[in-house]
């Protein structure tokens, strides 16, 4: 019986370079150069946390910008006869001590509010407002002036780095929170001129002093990180080479060094305005802030935290509220920044 042939080296290379062509792909994935802001998207989009931060955030910002619309939503008071809104004060609604004589009902979705009878979820929907303002208008402000003053600091260097450097580390050295709450009522007695204030008045002087505030004092932080990015990148070619043939400084500045800061201009950015809410819930707790009959989520926590025990619904709303814009902000501005890092596994 004559034994079966074996294959040659070969037979079998043709064999098996016909059966890779055959399973092959049709379309090769073919990888590009991608920018870092480009690399940084696609990881922000594969990142769920980041994903349900940003559902989070968006919602708290439709219901500021339909909160009249929500509102409208809610039905006629069958006592009142009036649909509800974040300033009306309706007595009928409590008792004599004060406590909402309704509950939660279709005509008022979280109650009515303990001693005004005022509606509970329009202020909680109103709240989110000023809030968020001041968060996004301050963390913009502030990111474009520590931005242009780092940029100026780290490439001239000399004069201005010295100049711009020693404002820094003074703003730095100061208290604060103390500065603010002894500031605001100076620049609120200024701005009135020896008049009286309606309340409406008062609370739109504090919600613009407090922005500027908040933006004087939270430039430094970014500005020392752009500077010292500056420094370092001004020394590399490509902007030596910039220099060499005339390209203007602010050009340089703007074209060359400044779309390489991005990734850190975002993160800080990102950063900056949860705090910024913060502290502005903060003040208005402390009665810094925004002051009645402004809606407010720290006015309204001041207010409900001695009824807690009787009437918690005054509470929680305006709490979790506030604690869950603060902490999806905090974490989306921690994804951003792992994906801009090139080191992070996340």
């Amino acid at each position: 019986m004559n034994a079966m042939p074996e294959p040659s080296a070969v037979t079998l290379t043709e064999e098996s370079d016909e059966r890779a062509s055959t399973t092959a792909p049709e379309h090769q994935d073919v990888r590009t150069g991608r920018s870092p802001g480009q690399v940084a998207w696609a990881r922000l989009k594969r990142d769920k946390v980041a994903i349900i931060c940003s559902v989070i955030i968006l919602f708290f910002i439709v219901v500021a910008i339909f909160a009249p619309l929500l509102v409208s939503l809610e039905a006629i008071d069958p006592i009142t006869k009036a649909k509800a809104d974040p300033g009306t004060v309706h007595t009928e609604l409590v008792d004599f001590n004060g406590l909402p004589t309704v509950g939660a009902s279709s005509a008022h979705w979280l109650g009515v509010e303990p001693r005004l009878g005022r509606d509970l979820f329009a202020r909680w929907a109103y709240g989110a407002r000023p809030s968020l303002i001041i968060g996004f208008v301050a963390a913009f402000a502030s990111t474009v002036l520590g931005v242009v003053l780092g940029l100026v600091a780290g490439y001239l260097g000399g004069v201005a780095d010295k100049i711009i450097s020693w404002v820094i580390d003074f703003f730095l050295s100061l208290p604060i929170l103390l500065l603010v709450l002894a500031i605001i009522p100076i620049m609120q007695k200024r701005l009135a001129a020896g008049g009286d204030l309606t309340p409406e008045e008062t609370s739109t002087i504090r919600f613009w002093v407090l922005i500027v505030i908040l933006v004087v004092f939270g430039w430094m932080g970014l500005a020392r990180l752009v500077r010292g990015e500056v420094k370092s990148l001004r020394e590399r070619e490509f902007v030596q080479a910039a220099r060499a043939i005339g390209v203007p400084t602010r050009s340089i500045l703007f074209r060359e060094i400044l779309p390489n800061l991005v990734g850190p201009i975002i993160v800080s950015a990102s950063i900056a305005v949860p705090a910024y809410i913060t502290y502005e819930a903060t003040l208005s707790y402390l009665g810094a802030g925004l002051v009645e009959p402004t809606a407010s989520w720290g006015r309204t926590i001041a207010d409900a935290q001695n009824l807690f025990a009787t009437y918690p619904l005054w509470l929680w709303p305006s709490v979790i509220g506030l604690s869950l814009l603060v902490l999806a902000l905090s974490l989306l501005g921690d994804s951003i920044r792992d994906a801009f890092d090139p080191t992070s596994r996340r």
